[in-house]
């Protein structure tokens, strides 16, 4: 899953609009950030198969720490009560605790059976398989995107002309990251595939910037 977990940070704008964009992504995403530092330190381990589904080469072999419910749900619980003790905003902390775990939820929708449920050795493993049916898979990342980004942008309206086109190029933008990885060739090796992970960080920031120049409907701020 990659866009879905956009699409849950944009939806969830909705329910939290004094939260930027860009923390909801974080929150979102959490799994997938740190899920590169961890390749390259050793700690979790992919490999590189073509053919391994219909949809991606990825085997994730090890992933406890990045991917297992378990340790979403506790960096959910960290997160949002970081933001609280910033904020003061229960509401916000709230959503944001819910966001972390979101991630595996949607995974376990598209991934074979490779999601730990505890970082512990033996773990059981979850997976719906989605990967396997590519059409299926397109209908499910771009019909959610459509409707989070739908959710999105109804509830908020540009402050100016970088609010205008910041989103939509961000939005392209996704999508054809997104046909790339399901249509273009194999990552050339695993350094090169987390070099590419950790430039997600770079959509946590323009996703806030664009959102800066975005107000909630109805607001004066």
């Amino acid at each position: 899953m990659f866009l879905g977990h956009f699409a849950v940070a944009l939806a969830a704008k909705r329910a939290v609009p004094a939260t930027s964009l860009g923390t909801l992504v974080l929150a979102a995403q959490l799994a997938d950030l740190a899920w590169p530092a961890l390749l390259l330190a050793g700690v979790e381990t992919v490999r590189i198969q073509v053919g391994a589904t219909t949809v991606t080469p990825l085997l994730f072999d090890h992933y406890p720490w990045s991917h297992s419910l378990a340790t979403l749900v506790l960096a959910g619980l960290v997160l949002g009560g970081c933001h609280f003790l910033w904020r003061r905003r229960p509401r916000d902390a709230f959503v944001l605790a819910l966001l972390v775990p979101s991630h595996w939820l949607l995974d376990w929708v598209v991934h074979v059976p490779d999601l730990p449920w505890t970082p512990a050795p033996g773990s059981p493993l979850a997976g719906l398989g989605l990967w396997n049916s590519m059409p299926a898979s397109l209908a499910i990342e771009l019909g959610l995107l459509a409707l989070g980004a739908l959710m999105y942008l109804r509830i908020s309206r540009a402050r100016d002309r970088i609010g205008n086109w910041s989103m939509a190029v961000l939005l392209a933008f996704l999508v054809l990251v997104y046909a790339g990885n399901v249509l273009g060739p194999p990552p050339p090796g695993i350094g090169a595939l987390a070099a590419v992970g950790l430039a997600q960080w770079l959509l946590v920031a323009w996703a806030a910037w664009a959102d800066a120049h975005r107000r909630v409907r109805g607001s004066a701020l």
